[in-house]
Order: C-alpha cells, then sequence, then structure tokens
C-alpha cells in the first residue's frame, strides 16, 4: 500500500514539473517569434564621414557660444561682477538662483534710479516755497529768497515793499514786511535770527509777553497770505500793512 502511495507521488511530481519545462519552452517560443517579428536589422553600407579644419572653419563671431568677461562688453561684465557679489554674499550655490537674484536686483535698482530722477526734477521746478516756477505772474519778481534772507541786515526792505505795492504784488510786500520784522527783532537782541528757525522758534525766544503777542498775529497774517495761495485785495492787504507797521514802529532798535 505505501508503495503505492509512493509511485503515486513521484508520477505526480514527474507530471507538474514537465508542465513547467513546456510552458517555460513556449513562452521562450512566443518572445522570440515577437523579438524577431519586431526588430528590424539595417544591413545597409554605411561609410563614415570625416570633418575636417573644424575650428579653421567655424571661427567666426556668429559661432562663439561662450564668452568670457573680457570679450564681453561692460553691462555683461558689470552683470557677472554684480552676479558674484550675491552668490558670495548671499552663499548661493546654484548659478541659476543667483543669476534670477541679479536680473531681480538690477529690476528695483532701475525703479529706484526712476523715482529719484523724477524726485530731483520735481523738485528741480520748484522754489523754496513749494510755488511752481510757471505760477502766478505777480510771484516772478520776487528777489531769490536765499539771497534775501542770508542778508537780511543789508537789504533796504523799504525800497523792496515799494517796488511791490506800486506793482499791486501785495502777498510779496507782507513777506517783505515780514522779514524786515526778523530784521529789527534781530537788531534789537529780541531774537537770534537764523535761516532755519520757524516762526514758533522766534515767539518761543521773545521774553516780553506783549511782544510775543504781537508776534504771534503778525505771524499768523504772514503765513495766511503768503502760504494761502490766493489774491490779495486792497483792504486786506491794508489791515495787514497796519499791523506790521504798528510793530516795526513799537520795536526799540
Amino acid at each position: 500500500m505505501n508503495r503505492k502511495i509512493y509511485l503515486h507521488i513521484a508520477l505526480f511530481l514527474f507530471i507538474c514539473c514537465s508542465i513547467q519545462d513546456i510552458q517555460s519552452t513556449a513562452f521562450n517560443v512566443i518572445n522570440n517569434e515577437v523579438v524577431s517579428d519586431t526588430l528590424n536589422i539595417d544591413t545597409s553600407d554605411i561609410s563614415p564621414r570625416k570633418f575636417n579644419n573644424l575650428k579653421e572653419k567655424y571661427n567666426d563671431e556668429d559661432f562663439v557660444y561662450e564668452r568670457t568677461i573680457e570679450k564681453s562688453g561692460w553691462w555683461s561684465r558689470f552683470k557677472q561682477w554684480l552676479n558674484d557679489k550675491i552668490q558670495r554674499l548671499f552663499n548661493i550655490k546654484n548659478k541659476g538662483q543667483a543669476a534670477r537674484a541679479t536680473n531681480l536686483a538690477i529690476k528695483i535698482g532701475g525703479i529706484i534710479l526712476f523715482l529719484l530722477v523724477i524726485y530731483f526734477i520735481f523738485r528741480a521746478i520748484m522754489n523754496k516755497e513749494g510755488n511752481w516756477v510757471f505760477g502766478k505772474s505777480s510771484d516772478k519778481s520776487i528777489i531769490p529768497v536765499t539771497d534775501i534772507e542770508n542778508n537780511i541786515h543789508a537789504t533796504d526792505f523799504i525800497e523792496l515793499i515799494a517796488e511791490a505795492e506800486l506793482n499791486s504784488n501785495y502777498r510779496i510786500a507782507i513777506r517783505y514786511y515780514y522779514l524786515w520784522l526778523l530784521k529789527k527783532l534781530s537788531t534789537a537782541e529780541i531774537i537770534h535770527y537764523d535761516v532755519e528757525k520757524t516762526n514758533n522758534d522766534y515767539r518761543n525766544e521773545i521774553e516780553t509777553p506783549t511782544v510775543k503777542e504781537e508776534f504771534a498775529y503778525t505771524s499768523y497774517l504772514y503765513n495766511y497770505i503768503w502760504y494761502g495761495e490766493f489774491d490779495v485785495n486792497d483792504e486786506q492787504f491794508n489791515k495787514a500793512k497796519g499791523a506790521f507797521v504798528k510793530f516795526l514802529n513799537s520795536i526799540k532798535a
């Protein structure tokens, strides 16, 4: 009985091995057929070509694809220099990232430069008081501010005021009255004149209450008329002129 069992087991193993060999052989045959059916072999006669003197033939400027800094223009040399600086400064290992950072820095620098140019052009067409040089015609006869303010003690304000009143340039006349007032206060040693000082600076220097009050009022008139940028009629000018003349006459220089 046991002998029959062993024989059956041996027969079963033999059949399994035979089936596996048949399957493997069939797969190889099919695979070879597929490869042999799809593989094209070129059997034509190919002769190698030779290219002589390529460097001499293609040494023209159009065929230079890699340029050194020395052969580049000043803009390329500047960009390369800036690229190296940025790469070292920020420790950038990738050259592509460094190039993008350089282009961004150049764009930002260009925008800043453009804004600075616009700013200086704007300042060039404006005078110190913030009025357009081609503004009101009544302002065109103003003596340059720096000339008067820097030489306040040598300026003849009576003559300047008379000329301004003759031409009905009331705003300019009030400005001259104000500068004349500063001159007399400085001469009387009530204030210490300085071009950079403001009305409040001068008012804080005045110790006498009545003088301080008069100066505050005339400063208000000056700011209202000069910086107000509107036309002053005869009545308004005469009222302001009276306040300035009264204050000027009260200062004992």
